[in-house]
Order: C-alpha cells, then sequence, then structure tokens
C-alpha cells in the first residue's frame, strides 16, 4: 500500500471525538442486543461513550432490533448492515472503521461479558497507557469442545504470533485509537484482528473478568467457524504452515534415501529377495500422505492469494443508521 492510500485511509477514519466505542459484532442477536446495549446507557465512561452494533447478515429479526436501538437509545449509536454474512472479524473490522473513541472495545453481543467489565477494561487501558487490554477468565461458561478449541487456538497462536508468552487473545478487548487506525488499513478478505494487533504493537497488558453463562440461545461458533478462524490465523499472518511442508518434504526425503541405501544393500548381499509388501506399501502411503499434505498448505495459499487479488471483499455494507440521523444512509465498504 503507497503512503497516499494509507493517508486517504487514515482521513477517512472519524477524528477521536469521544472517550470510548464499543463495537457489537450481532448475528441472532435480536433477544439480547437490546439488553446489552440499555445495560452499556448505564455506564459512565471518562470522555463518554458511543456504540456501533454490526448486524452480519443476521437471519432473524436483529435488523429490525438494532434500528430501534438506533431510534430509542439515550446514548450515540451507530448500526452498520452487512449485506451477507461474512465472520465475526470481518464485522468488527466494519465496525472499527467508523468509531469515533480514543479507545475502542469490542465485544460479543451475547451478554457473556458483563457490561460493568467494560469501565475497568477501559479505564485499566487508559490509566495505564496501554495499547491493547486483552481480557482473561477464571472460569470460561462456553461448552467443554468450545473451550478445548479456544486453548488450542491460543496454543497455535503462541506458536504462529509474535505475541507474550501464555496472552489469552480474547475477542473482549480494548484497543487505542492508533492501533485502530493501523488494524483497519488491511484490506484483505481473511482478517484475523489479533494477528494484525501483534504485527502492530507490543504494549499489550490483560486484566482478569467474570464470564457469564450465555442468556439466550447457543454459541454461533460451530466446529466448522473455528476452523475458518484457525486457517484465517495461520495462513493470513505467517509463513510457518509453508516451512512446516517444507521441513515434512525434507524429511521424507532424507528417510527416503536412507531406505534406498538400505535397499540397495539387502539386494547386494542378501541371499534371498524378501516379499517387501507391507514395507513398500507403507512408505507409498506415507509419503502420498505427506505430500498430499503439503499441496493443501500451498493450494490454501494460493487460494487466498487469487480471492485476494481478485478482490473478494471483506465485508459489504447495505446501509449506516446513526442515532443523531433521521435517514438512512447507503455504503459500501
Amino acid at each position: 500500500m503507497t503512503e497516499d492510500a494509507d493517508m486517504s485511509l487514515a482521513a477517512a477514519q472519524p477524528a477521536p471525538t469521544l472517550g470510548l466505542s464499543i463495537v457489537v459484532p450481532v448475528y441472532r442477536g435480536a433477544a439480547t442486543v437490546g439488553a446489552l446495549v440499555t445495560a452499556l446507557a448505564a455506564l459512565r465512561p471518562e470522555g463518554g461513550m458511543e456504540v456501533v452494533l454490526v448486524n452480519d447478515g443476521s437471519p432473524d429479526n436483529s435488523a429490525e432490533i438494532c434500528r430501534e436501538i438506533v431510534r430509542t437509545a439515550p446514548i450515540p449509536v451507530v448500526y452498520i448492515e452487512h449485506m451477507r454474512n461474512y465472520g465475526e472479524h470481518n464485522a468488527v473490522m466494519t465496525g472499527l472503521r467508523h468509531v469515533r473513541g480514543r479507545y475502542v472495545i469490542t465485544m460479543d453481543d451475547d451478554l457473556q461479558n458483563p457490561p460493568e467489565e467494560v469501565t475497568r477494561l477501559y479505564d485499566h487501558a487508559r490509566l495505564g497507557g496501554w495499547d491493547v487490554v486483552y481480557t482473561r477468565y477464571a472460569e470460561k461458561k462456553h461448552a467443554a469442545w468450545r473451550n478445548l478449541g479456544s486453548r488450542f487456538a491460543n496454543k497455535v497462536a503462541d506458536w504462529l504470533l509474535d505475541k507474550p508468552k501464555g496472552l489469552y487473545l480474547s475477542s473482549f478487548r480494548c484497543m487505542s485509537a492508533a492501533v485502530v487506525r493501523n488494524v483497519t488499513r488491511y484490506r484483505g478478505p481473511y482478517p484475523y484482528i489479533d494477528g494484525l494487533v501483534m504485527q502492530i504493537t507490543q504494549k499489550i497488558d490483560s486484566i482478569e473478568v467474570r464470564h457469564l453463562p450465555r442468556a439466550e440461545g447457543r454459541s454461533n461458533y460451530t466446529l466448522r467457524r473455528l476452523i475458518r478462524l484457525w486457517l484465517n490465523l495461520a495462513t493470513s499472518f505467517s509463513l510457518a504452515p509453508l516451512r512446516m511442508a517444507m521441513m515434512a518434504g525434507a524429511g521424507m526425503a532424507v528417510l527416503g534415501s536412507i531406505g534406498a541405501v538400505l535397499t540397495i544393500i539387502e539386494a547386494l548381499f542378501s541371499t534371498r529377495t524378501p516379499s517387501g509388501w507391507a514395507s513398500t506399501m507403507t512408505v507409498v502411503l506415507l509419503v502420498a500422505g505427506v505430500q498430499s499434505m503439503i499441496l493443501g498448505v500451498l493450494g490454501e495459499y494460493v487460494g487466498r492469494t487469487f480471492l485476494s487479488a481478485n478482490g473478494k471483499p471483506q465485508g459489504t455494507v447495505r446501509l449506516i443508521a446513526r442515532s443523531a440521523e433521521t435517514q438512512f444512509e447507503s455504503d459500501a465498504a
């Protein structure tokens, strides 16, 4: 990206005029998003606050609920509606491009993060001068498989990302306006916000907060969505999978060379010719499996590069509504 393009993007970012912006991606959140905004409206953070709701193609009536919130909320609310579902990180990226706060908190719409923890998180980042503050939980109220998946994702992130050792990457996080400005310069179709954060700053801290059971419904994160998130982490911000594939290929080449030498020696000095069926099939299947894995990793990188080069959108916005306005405005992102 050229310097002129960077400057134009920075100019498009709203200038910080509030203390805090809260970005909430909404998906199947009709039953909880109203209660969340009501609870947030009772807070009094230093410098004032706004809430940015991003409807990520939710199939329920979240759109109607969010539009009503815009009309009735006692605090500034921005409502952004995606034309289809793009995923949580894409929705958050869209919201980050419309914030006005000197600090920005991202949180889910399911009320598992208590709204009263917002002020603690904001004050910790503001008073401590941190660029980013993550939250961690003494006990997570997710299903066992989801907790296991989160631990796996964080272990992978420890290896792939240049992040502080043991830092838990939570979606309930607070970022400074400078970090947000740099994060939103990323225009690729596969954003991973924590990966972008780690490329921007290392002035990062965390605090422990409460985690509540889900108020309504069930988690929108299926196993398929978690796998897609891991792929974004692995292939968008690290060359480690390619290096693993290279090492696997080198390792198999060494083993193959050793096997070839042993085979020649056996053929020269053995008085009988062994059948060798089992060993041959084992080697063939092992080598074929490693080759398939390497081709799959390469294909994932090539496919993502192809889609990025062909302009696959990070998100398309149908409309934006602001609580201080009487009309909806269309936009594209």
